[in-house]
């Protein structure tokens, strides 16, 4: 990926980020660390990572030591973030990745990059639609005794999601605060129990033993795993709406991954201490994603199972109108910098939120949603096919996406600082951003790789490599666009990645005299 120096040396210039001309600026002071933080918390959905993610990737890639795994990537994103979170400190737009991105590699690459983040969050939002019709629809049968289509239920959360998206971040942030603080509770609940009364085995620490991650799976789980910490890099998004983003950003940034690397980590030691180490994969194979349903069940009754299946469910939501308001943030920066039309561009009445991006958001899932219910489940009539495909399929295009973002980005960092000449001071950041960039890398081959073992399909389908090149396309249609308003129209190229900077130099320059 070539760079270009159109922008890519211009400082931001203080006091940019909480500039509030014509609605192109997102409304600040809406966000303090707590609200950003669970904004943020919020997209990684622990509860279904807990009773989804862990048990699937038990049982599909037979690793032990899936505990140590999310030690292993908590090491490798902290790496990351040393050399994001400072990006943050000098640039402040909702375009996150694809305005660091721009401001290291040139305007060309931050519109491959901005089509990309478009694609992969939109993916990721879409894909739980999935599995959260499907939930609902579980739960009406089994507390309601009625038969409920699965995209009825997708559909309302869609609609729901979208009249929240209008809304204040604020009022967001305390919707999706409270669904989180209790899935956490209910989570670690479990794990004080499975400790309390383990196994056979006793409180076993062989889940931790790097005897354990041997195997051709490894790289696979490594897929898997990764995937439960999206939402930390989301931190950049909201620093236009927070009162100070130099530092509310880098430190919710490094709560969020340390505090995600620990809870996933004990969570899915407690897995194993609760079966045993000796028999998770089987159990877990055995039960698939009923896992921890099974485990709460025996060791904490039926009514915590019950409320357990209910908060699965909120939890779920609460991640879809986390990614998004991200969706919503990344259309409004887009549109602001003649990525997308300029309607996008524009925030919403006394809510200062973007309710274009929104809008397109929300017509997206509906689209989406629709072309699965009509199609997906009709040829077999098989009613698990909107969990094994629009979940899978979109999660993990969405995962690839943002792997391949913070790829990029590790080296955007490297480059923003030498082009600065503060290559000296920032030193050891750029280490820590080259081997997670080299870490990243790795881990989005592996992700193409085994791409037919993620989405569940055969070795010889076709769908493992046209999925996946889903995000190949999105890159090279943004470089193409990028490429093509560096020569037609230069001023807006020159725009990309500055946000409410090139608004501000515009207004300064029609001041003065």
């Amino acid at each position: 990926m070539t760079t270009d120096s159109s922008s890519t040396n211009r400082a931001p210039a203080e006091g940019i980020s909480t500039f509030k001309g014509q609605d192109r600026a997102l409304r600040a002071d809406r966000l303090g660390t707590g609200g950003l933080l669970l904004s943020v918390l919020a997209a990684t959905a622990p509860l279904m990572v807990v009773a989804g993610v862990m048990p699937t990737t038990f049982a599909v890639m037979g690793i032990v030591g899936q505990p140590l795994l999310f030690v292993v990537l908590g090491t490798v994103l902290v790496l990351f973030s040393l050399g994001y979170a400072e990006m943050s400190r000098h640039v402040h737009n909702a375009g996150a990745f694809y305005a660091y991105i721009s401001r290291g590699l040139g305007g060309t690459a931050g519109a491959g990059a901005a089509l990309v983040a478009l694609v992969a969050y939109n993916s990721l939002q879409v894909g739980i639609y999935g599995i959260f019709g499907f939930e609902v629809s579980g739960l009406f049968a089994t507390y309601a005794d009625l038969e409920v289509a699965w995209w009825i239920p997708a559909l309302a959360a869609a609609l729901a999601v979208g009249v929240l998206g209008w809304l204040k971040i604020d009022v967001n942030a305390k919707v999706l605060g409270v669904l989180l603080v209790i899935e956490v509770l209910l989570v670690v609940v479990f794990d004080i129990a499975a400790v309390a009364d383990p196994g056979k085995e006793g409180l076993s620490l062989h889940a931790f033993n790097p005897d354990t991650l041997t195997g051709a799976g490894v790289g696979t789980a490594l897929c898997f795993c990764i995937a439960a910490f999206l939402g930390f890099e989301q931190a950049p998004v909201y620093a236009e709406e927070t009162s100070r983003p130099h530092v509310l950003v880098p430190r919710v940034m490094f709560l969020a991954v340390a505090g995600v690397a620990v809870f996933f980590a004990v969570s899915s030691w407690a897995l194993t201490v609760a079966t045993g180490p000796a028999t998770i994969v089987a159990t877990s194979q055995e039960q698939s994603a009923g896992l921890l349903f099974f485990l709460t069940e025996d060791r904490l009754g039926s009514t915590f199972t019950d409320v357990l299946h209910v908060l699965f469910v909120t939890g779920m939501f609460a991640a879809m109108l986390s990614f998004h308001n991200v969706v919503a943030r990344y259309a409004f920066a887009m549109g602001r910098e003649g990525l997308l039309p300029a309607a996008f561009g524009r925030t919403t009445g006394s809510s200062g939120a973007p309710g274009t991006g929104s809008l397109l958001q929300t017509g997206i899932a509906v689209v989406l949603v629709l072309t699965f219910a009509l199609t997906d489940d009709k040829p077999t009539g098989d009613p698990t096919a909107p969990v094994l495909h629009l979940f899978t399929w979109g999660g993990n295009i969405g995962a690839l996406g943002v792997i391949v973002l913070m790829a990029i980005a590790s080296l955007s960092v490297v480059v923003f600082f030498v082009r600065r000449g503060a290559a000296g001071a920032q030193a050891w950041r750029l280490v820590t951003s080259a081997v997670a960039g080299i870490a990243l890398v790795v881990i989005a081959v592996y992700t193409v790789k085994d791409f037919d073992v993620l989405v569940g399909t055969g070795p010889d389908s076709a769908l493992r490599w046209i999925l996946p090149g889903v995000i190949g396309l999105a890159l090279v249609i943004g470089l193409v666009q990028g490429a093509i308003l560096r020569t037609r129209v230069p001023e807006t190229h020159a725009r990309i990645g500055l946000g409410n900077e090139a608004f501000q130099l515009e207004k300064e320059a029609e001041r003065a005299p």
